[in-house]
């Protein structure tokens, strides 16, 4: 039997960056890798300056995603007022938004567009990737049910309308254990439930997680810096499943198999 921490999120609105180009700014149509780890940084009080930290944490862990939700995809039009080229140090000095656009200097507008995912549900599942992962499963399952800084999904403006219920779950493999975890939120998300008990799962690493690969891809969500705002390649897996109730055990329920 292996462990793995297993949280669910769900909000509103979601925006898991894609590459973006110009004033395009699209969205994946489940979690980034950087934005998982993000989260768990976050839960652990792990600044964005921090760099150590934060490439220690992304070193220890894979991650498996199963798509609950798809979602539907909205696209904004966005309008925003910065300030023209060479005030950006001047507007700096002001502690508030209210306090630059009231500063004397020139304000330009940019226009762009901006995908998001609406009633999008995604359960996560990460474990150990090296035995000498920087944090227990236990400790950053606590961690995420009791977080130090404010979570959100993608962009301030998307935040959780579910709390996550972090737990630790045993099974063979993520097959196993994302068959048997129950899709998130009860009766709040009956509605947007598909009825189709086929779900989309995608995983990161080599080993064998008890699911047949349809596809394997590249994809640049790799953390590699947050100062330079830099990106990785990585390879990703995805594949179905059918999700049933009782096939591995969580410490929340002993007598579940």
């Amino acid at each position: 039997m292996h462990e793995f921490l297993v949280f669910s999120l769900y909000g509103a609105m979601a925006s898991w960056g894609d590459v973006a180009v110009g004033d395009f700014r699209p969205t994946h149509d489940h979690p980034t890798r950087s934005a998982v780890l993000g989260l768990i940084a976050a839960a652990l009080g792990i600044r964005r300056d921090e760099e150590e930290r934060l490439a220690t944490l992304s070193d220890g862990y894979n991650i498996g995603i199963r798509l609950d939700v798809p979602g539907t995809l909205l696209r904004d039009y966005h309008t925003a007022q910065v300030p023209r080229s060479g005030a950006k140090r001047a507007m700096r000095e002001h502690p508030t938004r209210r306090s630059e656009l009231e500063a004397p200097v020139h304000i330009s507008t940019i226009l762009s567009t901006r995908e998001y995912y609406c009633d999008a549900v995604s359960t996560i599942g990460l474990w150990n990737r090296t035995e000498d992962a920087p944090y227990t499963l236990e400790y950053l399952r606590d961690a995420l049910n009791n977080p130090a800084f404010v979570f959100y999904l993608g962009r301030k403006a998307c935040p959780l309308a579910i709390p996550l219920d972090a737990r630790i779950v045993r099974g063979e493999n993520l097959a196993e254990v994302f068959a048997s975890v129950p899709f998130p939120g009860g009766e709040f998300l009956k509605q947007i439930l598909p009825s189709n008990r086929e779900v989309r799962i995608y995983w990161e690493g080599d080993e064998d997680t008890g699911i047949q690969a349809i596809h394997s891809g590249t994809r640049h969500d790799k953390p590699l810096s947050r100062k330079r705002w830099q990106f990785g390649d990585r390879v990703e897996h995805y594949g179905v499943i059918e999700r049933k109730e009782g096939e591995c055990v969580s410490e929340q329920n002993p007598a579940q198999t």
